[in-house]
């Protein structure tokens, strides 16, 4: 959650309803990604009358992907499953991807947007391009149109904690992780209140970070253009012994300023196709963490009503 303070009220009275309609044990971790509004006072309020509820605190807006895999991981259940506040994703499709998880002995149940009539053009137009770029980057398994909202059983969970990346891409990391999945379909719902937190430099920012972290594919695009840069100049080469030995060797200044600005653009898009990549490097280098606890409500206690065996305590704090 990120300043969502105005849409808390029908998040809990829709998501307490479904979850205790389940009649068996439950926490809601719910992760304050930095909020500056009233989100962290109000959940404090309702945790009093909520005793399943966890509130997870981050000391900063450490993004949407780390906040997401903050949960996940401090998650405690045998089925950990992820939902934005917004109520675009409906709580009532719980029930549904629970009960398939249980009956198909899937590890992985996505949640498929089937009917995005509500979403603007360009964004069905944007989101649409990003997932046949992913497909075609990490391979089919990628579910169309799945976005966060998913349930993975403990094993999963306890697979993304042993890999290295400090925040990886779940939308691309599980379906990678090859575990057996199976999808719910459900039509995707306006923003119940609020404004939305994921404008389009965010889907921008998510797209890179999708790439980069994920593919190795801009550096081989980056050889293919040097290589097609330097073919063009050995025929710029060829066409100019040509023209030497037929004594037309007046040259004239487009064919070379145009030359000039092919080989720098080349050179420019190389150059920063690389960055992105020693960028990611020097990140990596620094060591610091994707987020930082700031307090837990579940710290030092077992979760309430779920078996000690199925609890999992983290070594430390940092990720």
């Amino acid at each position: 959650m990120f300043n969502e303070e105005s849409v808390l009220p029908l998040l809990v009275e829709r998501l307490r309803g479904v979850l205790d309609g389940l009649g068996e044990a439950y926490e809601v971790v719910a992760v304050d990604d930095g909020s500056t509004d009233g989100t962290a006072a109000r959940l404090t309020t309702v945790r009093g009358d909520w005793p399943e509820l966890r509130v997870l605190r981050l000391r900063r807006n450490s993004g949407h992907q780390a906040a997401l895999v903050a949960g996940v991981l401090r998650a405690r259940g045998r089925y950990v499953l992820s939902i934005d506040a917004d109520l675009q994703d409906p709580p009532e499709v719980i029930v549904e991807m629970l009960r398939r998880a249980r009956t198909d002995e899937l590890d992985v149940v996505y949640g498929v947007r089937v009917d995005r009539s509500r979403d603007t053009a360009f964004k069905r137009w944007t989101a649409a391009g990003y997932y046949r770029l992913m497909r075609r980057l990490v391979g089919q398994q990628v579910p169309a149109h799945a976005g966060d909202f998913r349930l993975l059983s403990r094993v999963v969970v306890e697979a993304l904690r042993e890999l290295p990346e400090r925040s990886p891409v779940l939308r691309l990391v599980v379906p990678w992780l090859g575990f057996r999945s199976g999808e719910v379909t459900y039509e995707r719902q306006q923003r119940a209140a609020g404004r939305t937190k994921y404008p389009l430099s965010r889907m921008a920012a998510l797209a890179a970070e999708s790439v980069t972290s994920f593919s190795a594919a801009p550096l081989r695009v980056a050889t293919w253009l040097g290589l097609a840069g330097v073919a063009v100049c050995g025929v710029l080469v060829v066409v100019a012994v040509l023209a030497w030995f037929a004594g037309a060797t007046v040259t004239g200044w487009p064919s070379l300023y145009m030359a000039i600005l092919f080989l720098g653009a080349v050179q420019l898009l190389c150059l920063g196709l690389l960055g992105e990549y020693v960028a990611r490097i020097y990140t990596i280098v620094q060591g610091r963490p994707a987020y930082v606890v700031a307090s837990d409500s579940a710290a030092g206690s077992p979760a309430r009503g779920i078996p000690d065996g199925d609890v999992v305590e983290l070594a430390d704090s940092l990720r």
